[in-house]
């Protein structure tokens, strides 16, 4: 008799090879549970991982076994999947020892920079992804995702926006860091920056000039061009998604006077129809750590994804997906190194392919001057160098024993980075890597509280 490992893994090798695709972390865990000697109901699995039960039944669980159906050519469902997949496990067995060993499938091997593309089977879902799914549907959506930097929340924004597309959705997707300087200057220039670009992409003609009247100010202008004349002339809905809104924070004023126009569109989809075509999806690397009205707030309102770094299973699904069967140790290390922060999982398991380095001497030389992980730490070290404030902080946050109180500001920006984890006011650091490091380098440069940018290169230094 097969294992419940054996099954899941071959089940997941097929539908690999036939669709280029992976389960969910969540599915695992349903064919996992339906096909174990102790089967648990929907109910149990959704209580045990944070779902609602008719999310489980009627939507996540009929399409795995639609798939899995689909993918072994014979009708699966919850009672007969395990004799069925049994049976295909055993019939594949049979077939690789009468015929040669075949060539191992190649890895499409890809850079752990910047977003996961809509094609990649790296792609890892953190259980979110069919809830943002089925919101973005709804009239009055509005979606704020929230994480530190290189944690995947625009390659979550990206399939988001997929998605509405393939449900012929208008898209119009901006990201404030594209932004020149000059266009935070005032709230004309800003609002006018925001117009021309959604225009631009929604492919219409501009007709800013048209609208736009100093007697009765920029919000009003922005607003009667967006009713009057951009959705007058779409057919469907549109989904803004504005990334990096946290650049916004760095102008109180500006900000209080754009999320405020935002949350008023809004409660605007109450009481006119057309503002309903408007789907929002907000994506933050901070907190925000200004004052707003709460009545004037788009953060205190809609759907809120705090994305999470991955937990054990889902880095050691990551790593199958490389190709790599990793020893509980090895996982282990791993996990205390990087605590499941999904970029630094995929340096690690893109360099142990891409350059044949095992994972154990990545994870034991992890600060050496020559680690893969150098170019990125000296990124984390120049960031705090920047701002004395945030050096103090973050040296107190190291050397402590526990987690520590830290000002919200500052909490906030150094969370916006992932240097440390928050629970409530009270900051610990976030990951093994970063103790290793800093405690060496602030043991090693810092005589004093106070860091001296002076002696900030690494180079050479750490052990």
């Amino acid at each position: 008799m097969s294992s419940t490992q054996q099954i899941i893994e071959s089940t997941e090798g097929l539908i690999l090879e036939n669709t280029g695709k992976s389960l969910s972390f969540i599915q695992k865990i349903i064919l996992s549970e339906s096909i174990s000697e102790t089967k648990k109901t929907y109910a149990q699995i959704a209580t045990e991982n944070n779902y609602s039960e008719t999310y489980i039944k009627q939507i996540v669980a009929p399409k795995l076994w639609q798939l899995i159906s689909n993918t072994v050519g014979e009708k699966i469902n919850r009672t007969n999947c395990r004799a069925v997949l049994e049976l295909r496990l055993e019939g594949l067995f049979l077939q690789t020892t009468s015929k040669p060993a075949q060539t191992q499938r190649k890895i499409a091997l890809e850079s752990p920079e910047g977003q996961v593309a809509l094609s990649s089977t790296l792609y890892i879902e953190r259980d979110v992804e069919q809830i943002c799914y089925q919101e973005i549907l709804q009239p009055r959506a509005l979606i704020r995702i929230k994480a530190p930097r290189k944690m995947g929340k625009t390659s979550l924004m990206t399939r988001i926006l997929a998605y509405g597309h393939s449900h012929n959705y208008y898209i119009v997707r901006l990201s404030l860091n594209y932004a020149e300087t000059e266009v935070f200057t005032s709230l004309e220039k800003f609002l006018r920056w925001f117009c021309a670009n959604v225009t631009h992409q929604l492919k219409l003609e501009s007709k800013l000039e048209d609208y736009w009247d100093e007697e009765i100010g920029t919000l009003m202008n922005c607003t009667i061009y967006f009713q009057q004349y951009l959705l007058q002339q779409i057919s469907s809905p549109v989904i803004f998604a504005l990334d990096e809104v946290n650049k916004l924070f760095e102008y109180p004023k500006l900000a209080h006077d754009f999320l405020g126009l935002l949350r008023s569109w809004h409660e605007e989809t109450r009481d006119i129809s057309i503002w309903q075509k408007i789907r929002l999806v907000l994506v933050q690397s901070t907190d925000i750590y200004i004052v707003l009205d709460i009545n004037k707030s788009p953060f205190n309102i809609g759907l809120a994804i705090d994305l999470p770094a991955f937990k054990r299973l889902q880095v050691e699904d990551l790593a199958h997906r490389h190709g790599l069967q990793l020893s509980s140790f090895v996982l282990e290390q791993l996990m205390e190194l990087t605590e499941g922060f999904p970029y630094l999982v995929r340096l690690a398991l893109y360099h142990n392919i891409r350059d044949n380095i095992s994972l154990e001497f990545i994870l034991q030389n992890a600060i050496n001057y020559n680690s893969i992980f150098m170019n990125y730490l000296q990124e984390q070290l120049y960031f705090i160098q920047e701002n004395p404030d945030l050096a103090d902080a973050f040296q107190k946050v190291v050397m402590a024993t526990g987690s520590i109180f830290l000002e919200q500001k500052i909490a906030f920006q150094l969370r916006s980075f992932g240097l440390v984890n928050l629970l409530g006011e009270q900051a610990s650091i976030s990951c093994g890597l970063y103790r290793e490091y800093f405690s060496y380098y602030f043991k090693r440069q810092w005589n004093s509280k106070k860091l001296n940018p002076q002696k900030s290169n690494l180079e050479g230094e750490v052990r």
